[in-house]
């Protein structure tokens, strides 16, 4: 089959040669021209057969909007865009509306697999209608894991369905990390237990927490088995805010992955105002000892006021 693919970053370029090895022609854009197959979207439209089915893979947000744009004035009726990158949900129904006033089709297709997936395969959510999602399936199997089609890919329903499939992906995704991650602090943290990353690969095979990213962990502690070499500050995709929102507006308490995504905020803070305040108040109600922002420490009670008492614990 073939296909036009926008974007060959990380995961658009694999995906391209994981598609090329299955036989499939594959007519890639990018703006930088040393990875690009054509030099602008009109020319990747002139070089692909019509009926045309593209995929996009670039960043969320307006990139992604403005390259659906460009699309719907360089394509044809009866042709097809996927968008594979990592939109927000809501971002689907007016990029649909705006291809099918010129007859183009839409899929959105969350994607899972990472720098990973071009060996392994990727995990594949799509959301549109069952004539598009057949139209691509070529495509979807060359790109899903080895066996059963259902356990790598899944049409999850109208426009919109795929993305929002992939966002609460990401959003158990960052509650598993925080685990794994609180796990090894804690071990870490007791003279007890002397070989840490021994502990994590002797979970991988047979227990009820094993799973890839805990293989990812363990090779990453096999590398650096302190992590020293690694700063804290944890970025966010925005799919783990996105998740939270959808929590509020269906009232599904989602405690877990809230606390993953503010242990990524917290990580992001040299030090905490937030924290300064706690210590603050625990020193004025209870006079227990504080740190200045020096160092030492603060004498007990130096500054508790009148009501406080010496049984408090906070």
């Amino acid at each position: 089959m073939q296909l036009g693919l926008i974007g060959l970053g990380r995961m658009g370029g694999n995906m391209r040669d994981r598609l090329r090895s299955a036989g499939h022609e594959v007519v890639g854009y990018d703006p930088r021209p040393e990875v690009s197959d054509v030099e602008s979207l009109a020319a990747l439209a002139k070089a692909l057969t019509a009926p045309r089915v593209v995929w996009v893979m670039v960043p969320s947000g307006e990139p992604t909007r403005s390259t659906v744009r460009a699309l719907g004035d360089v394509l044809e009726p009866a042709d097809l865009v996927i968008d594979g990158g990592n939109s927000r949900y809501t971002d689907d129904g007016p990029n649909a509306a705006l291809l099918d006033e010129k007859g183009i089709g839409y899929l959105d297709v969350g994607v899972s697999g990472g720098i990973w997936g071009k060996a392994n395969g990727y995990g594949l959510m799509a959301g549109g209608s069952a004539e598009h999602v057949e139209r691509a399936m070529p495509i979807f199997d060359a790109l899903r894991p080895e066996g059963p089609r259902e356990e790598g890919f899944v049409h999850a329903g109208p426009v919109g369905a795929g993305h929002f499939s992939k966002m609460v992906h990401n959003g158990i995704e960052y509650g598993l990390m925080q685990a794994y991650a609180e796990g090894f602090e804690l071990l870490s943290a007791a003279e007890l237990v002397t070989d840490v990353p021994g502990v994590l690969q002797a979970w991988s095979r047979g227990t009820v927490v094993r799973s890839w990213l805990l293989d990812l962990l363990v090779d990453a502690l096999r590398e650096d088995p302190g992590l020293a070499r690694l700063d804290d500050y944890v970025e966010d995709s925005g799919e783990g805010r996105w998740t939270i929102e959808e929590a509020i507006q269906h009232a599904v308490p989602l405690p877990v992955i809230s606390a993953a995504l503010f242990a990524r905020f917290a990580s992001r803070q040299d030090s905490s105002p937030a924290m300064r305040a706690v210590a603050a108040l625990r020193q004025r109600f209870g006079g227990h000892a504080v740190r200045s922002a020096a160092g030492p420490a603060g004498t007990p009670g130096e500054h508790a006021g009148p009501s406080s008492g010496t049984g408090s614990t906070q």
